[in-house]
């Protein structure tokens, strides 16, 4: 008998890594908004598999959590990497530091990929995460490039871009625990309001507003909404991970 749940969850981890090669291709097509947008959309598939896959009477099987990890490594490990090292805009401002944005976009797919197979290996099974998830860090990396990228809501600062990406691969690898994001996580509703506010932002800047006009206002509040909620997840996260009896891996 087919099982319904598991079978909707491997088809979300299959978008999850669709979506992230969509996103890799708009990067290099010079589309960083659809790509980040794409990026969103991801996480949310990414999030929409586990949901499934908890609601499945068959205990997770290695195959399941193995194909997770190869979607993430994709969405959340190369196609950000891809959106560090590849300027088709601005690229004057970003010729200085081209060397140095690669050597950093290196260095975050590959404490990604480092992260997803420890939690591949060991720590699947522990109650919360150790480091922030992949799914998160590229959520945070999305906010960074909004108001230092693309479209530099702040400004374009490469070397802001560069500090807040390695701030965010060296926390996926630290170890520090970070809730699991489920049904009754303190987390789960601002973790849904940062997705949400992703999304408010960056679709009406696909359109390149004026500046002052309400598209790009309610862009630029959402975008201002999404860095505190991204915020607040980093710094109060890990206080809400129970402590007594938890499991190390």
């Amino acid at each position: 008998m087919t099982d319904r749940w598991r079978l909707g969850a491997n088809l979300a981890t299959a978008a999850n890594g669709v979506l992230g090669v969509g996103a890799i291709a708009y990067t290099l097509a010079g589309n960083k908004l659809w790509a980040m947008l794409l990026l969103v959309l991801a996480i949310g598939f990414d999030g929409l598999d586990g949901m499934l896959s908890r609601r499945s009477p068959r205990p997770p099987a290695v195959f399941g959590r193995v194909a997770d990890s190869v979607s993430d490594a994709v969405s959340f490990g190369i196609a950000p990497a891809v959106l560090l090292a590849v300027h088709t805009s601005d690229a004057a401002a970003w010729a200085p530091y081209a060397l140095l944005t690669t050597a950093v976009a290196a260095a975050y797919l590959a404490a990604a990929i480092a992260r997803l197979v420890y939690f591949t290996a060991r720590a699947h099974a522990l109650p919360y995460f150790r480091g922030v998830p992949t799914p998160q860090s590229t959520l945070a990396l999305v906010v960074v490039l909004l108001f230092h990228d693309t479209p530099a809501l702040a400004g374009v600062a490469p070397l802001g871009v560069v500090a807040g990406a390695s701030v965010l691969a060296i926390l996926m690898v630290a170890p520090v625990r970070y809730p699991k994001v489920r049904r009754g996580s303190p987390m789960r509703p601002v973790a849904t309001a940062a997705a949400a506010l992703a999304a408010v932002s960056l679709v009406p800047l696909q359109f390149r507003p004026a500046g002052g006009s309400v598209a790009a206002d309610v862009a630029l509040l959402a975008a201002w909404g999404l860095l505190a909620a991204v915020a607040l997840l980093y710094v109060a996260g890990p206080f809400t991970v129970p402590r007594a009896g938890a499991r190390e891996a």
